[in-house]
C-alpha cells in the first residue's frame, strides 16, 4: 500500500532583521501549505532573521525578539501542518544555528547545525557553537533528517541521520550564488543520496543581502541520484512536493523541472536582483549615476533600468574639455534607448574655480595625476550633491579589473552607495553588454533590443581625463590583465603562476603591486553583488598595510 507525505517548500526572500516581515512570509507559506493539504511546510536556513545576519545574531536583545516571533508563529500555526523554520537558538551560554519544527502551538523539535562553515563569506565558527550529531525528528509517523546547509556537504551528518532512522532528507539552506555553484551543490547532494540511499530535498532561499545574492534553484533527488523536481533560479516560489512510500521506501514524485539559465544570464540576473533588493531592503526608490559614454557606466545604467524601471534612474553626463563628441553622443544614445532621465552638467566652471583656489599652493609644480583626479572628485561631489538633494542613491561604475588595480579615484568615481559590476572583470563587461543587447527576459524592467550602442562596446576604453588618454597607457590590455587577475585574485595564485601561463614576470609583478597598494581603496568602496568566490569583500580579506610581495 502506498503512503503519501506532502511537503510545501517556501523558496522565499527574507530580509535581514525584518522579523515581523519574515514571520508574515512564513505564515503565508503555512496557509498555502494548509490549503494544499501539506503535512509539513518548510522554510530555509535562518529564515526568521534573514541570512547572512552576521554579528546581529549575537545581540541578546535580537535573540529575545527572535524567540518572541517564533513563539507567536508557533501559536498562529498550531492548527495545521508542521512548520519548519531556521532561526538562531540559545541554550544556556551557547548559540546555535538551528532548524525549529513548530507543531501544536509549540517548538516540538529542533535541529542544531553541526558543521559550521568558516570560509569565503561565512564566519559561523566565530558566531555559533557546533551542535552535536543528532537524529531525525518526527512529523506524524514520518521521520525526517535535516542536515542544515553545510551539514549536507559532509558525509557524517547525513550518514548519522540515515543510521538513526531518517526516511528522507530535507536540507534547509542559505546558499549564496557564485558562478558554477549549482553544479557544485548538485554533485554534493547526489553523493549524499548515493551514500544514504534516501531521497533528498534541497531547499534554498532567494534574494539579495549586501554583497550576497541567494539564487534558489531548490531541487529534489531520489536515491538513484535522479532529479525529481527543479525549482527556478532567483524567483520566490512556493511548491507542493509529494513523497510516496511503497515497499522500497520513500520516493519523491516527479514534478516540474525548470531549465537553468546560461552563465551570462545568471550573472546578469544576480546584478539586477542584487541592486533591486539592496534598494528595496534599504528603503531607496531611485538611483543616479554618471554616464560617461563608456562601457562600464552603460551596463550599469542598463542594470539599473532593468532592476528599477526607467522612471527611477537618472543618468548624468558631466563633461570636461577632454570629453569627446563621441562620448557625448554615446551617453545620450544609451539614456534614450533605456528611456531614463538624462542630465547634462558640465564641470568646466567648477574645475576652473578649484584650479584658481589651489593655484597659490601649486605654483611652480607641473600638472600631473592630481589635476586628473580633481576632475573625477568634482564629478563625485556633484553627483553626491544631486543624491542628497533628490534622495537618489548614487551608483558607482567601476568594474572588477579597475577595483583590483586601483584604476579609480577614491572620493571621485568611487563615491556612491552600491556598485552593480564590482565583481565583473572588464572582458566580461564587454560580453555582458553583447548578451543584454541580444536578450530580454520578463524579469527585466527595461526595454527589449539594443540598449547599448555597439560603438561603446567596440571603442578603446578611456577615462578621458587628459588628451588622447587610453586605459592601455597605464595598464596591460584587458584580456591580459584579467587573465593575470584571475590567477592572482580568484585563484589566489602567484607571480610564478602568471609566468607559467605565459605572461612577462615584470608585468605580473607590477599587477601584483597594484593589487596590494589598492587595498585601502577597496576597504572604502561600495558593496556590490558577488559573482565569484574571489569577490572583493568577505571572500578576500587582506591587510591594508602590507609590505610583503611575492618573491617568485
Amino acid at each position: 500500500m502506498t503512503s503519501r507525505f506532502r511537503i510545501t517548500l517556501g523558496q522565499l526572500n527574507p530580509t535581514v532583521g525584518d522579523l515581523a516581515g519574515n514571520a508574515a512570509l512564513a505564515r503565508d507559506a503555512w496557509e498555502q501549505g494548509k490549503a494544499a493539504g501539506a503535512d509539513m511546510v518548510a522554510l530555509p536556513e535562518m529564515f526568521i532573521t534573514g541570512y547572512n545576519a552576521q554579528d546581529l545574531v549575537m545581540k541578546r536583545a535580537f535573540q529575545l525578539d527572535v524567540m518572541t516571533h517564533i513563539e507567536a508563529l508557533a501559536a498562529d500555526c498550531a492548527d495545521g501542518p508542521a512548520l519548519a523554520i531556521g532561526a538562531p537558538w540559545v541554550e544556556g551560554a551557547e548559540l546555535y544555528n538551528a532548524y525549529l519544527i513548530l507543531k501544536g502551538g509549540k517548538i516540538a523539535s529542533r535541529v542544531l547545525k553541526h558543521e559550521l562553515p568558516n570560509e569565503t563569506v561565512f564566519d559561523e565558527v566565530r558566531i555559533f557553537d557546533s551542535g552535536p550529531l543528532g537524529g531525525p525528528y518526527s512529523v506524524g509517523n514520518t521521520r525526517i533528517g535535516s542536515p542544515i546547509c553545510e551539514d549536507a556537504w559532509h558525509p557524517d551528518v547525513a550518514e548519522t541521520l540515515a543510521e538513526t532512522g531518517a526516511e528522507f532528507l530535507l536540507v534547509p539552506n542559505g546558499s549564496p550564488y557564485y558562478r558554477g555553484k549549482f553544479e557544485t551543490r548538485l554533485n554534493n547532494m547526489v553523493a549524499r543520496v548515493i551514500e544514504t540511499e534516501l531521497p533528498l530535498i534541497y531547499l534554498n532561499m532567494v534574494g539579495g543581502q549586501d554583497d550576497q545574492v541567494f539564487d534558489g534553484a531548490s531541487f529534489g533527488l531520489n536515491p538513484s541520484g535522479k532529479l525529481a523536481f527543479q525549482m527556478p533560479t532567483f524567483d520566490a516560489e512556493i511548491a507542493h512536493i509529494d513523497l510516496e512510500r511503497d515497499a522500497d521506501g520513500w520516493r519523491i514524485a516527479d514534478g516540474p523541472k525548470v531549465q537553468l539559465p546560461s552563465e551570462y544570464e545568471q550573472d546578469y540576473r544576480v546584478m539586477v536582483l542584487g541592486l533591486r533588493d539592496y534598494m528595496r531592503k534599504t528603503g531607496f526608490k531611485k538611483v543616479l549615476l554618471g554616464l560617461s559614454g563608456g562601457i562600464d557606466s552603460a551596463i550599469v545604467a542598463a542594470i539599473a533600468v532593468d532592476a528599477l524601471g526607467a522612471d527611477n534612474v537618472r543618468c548624468v553626463m558631466l563633461p570636461s574639455e577632454y570629453t569627446s563628441q563621441a562620448s557625448l553622443d554615446d551617453a545620450e544614445a544609451v539614456a534614450e534607448a533605456l528611456g531614463c532621465r538624462y542630465d547634462y552638467v558640465p564641470i568646466k566652471q567648477g574645475r576652473a574655480a578649484i584650479t584658481d583656489t589651489l593655484a597659490p599652493l601649486f605654483e611652480g609644480t607641473k600638472p600631473d595625476l592630481t589635476e586628473e583626479n580633481i576632475q573625477s572628485r568634482l564629478r563625485g561631489l556633484l553627483l553626491m550633491a544631486m543624491s542628497n538633494k533628490f534622495g537618489e542613491m548614487l551608483l558607482t561604475t567601476g568594474n572588477k579589473s579597475e577595483v583590483a588595480v586601483g584604476y579609480a579615484t577614491i572620493y571621485g568615481d568611487m563615491a556612491g552607495g552600491y556598485n552593480p559590476i564590482k565583481d565583473l572583470y572588464k572582458t566580461r563587461v564587454f560580453e555582458t553588454c553583447r548578451w543584454r543587447n541580444e536578450n530580454h527576459r520578463d524579469w527585466m524592467m527595461g526595454p527589449k533590443g539594443e540598449v547599448i550602442t555597439p560603438r561603446i562596446i567596440d571603442k578603446p576604453p578611456t577615462a578621458e581625463l587628459r588628451e588622447d588618454q587610453k586605459d592601455s597607457d597605464s595598464l596591460p590590455d584587458y584580456p591580459d590583465l584579467d587573465a593575470m587577475l584571475e590567477i592572482l585574485v580568484d585563484q589566489n595564485g602567484s607571480v610564478a603562476d602568471c609566468v607559467a601561463a605565459g605572461f612577462d614576470r615584470d608585468v605580473a609583478k607590477k599587477v601584483e603591486q597594484l593589487i596590494y597598494i589598492s587595498e585601502y581603496k577597496r576597504f572604502q568602496s561600495a558593496p556590490g553583488p558577488r559573482l565569484t568566490k574571489g569577490a572583493f569583500w568577505l571572500d578576500r580579506r587582506y591587510p591594508i598595510v602590507n609590505r610583503w610581495r611575492d618573491p617568485s
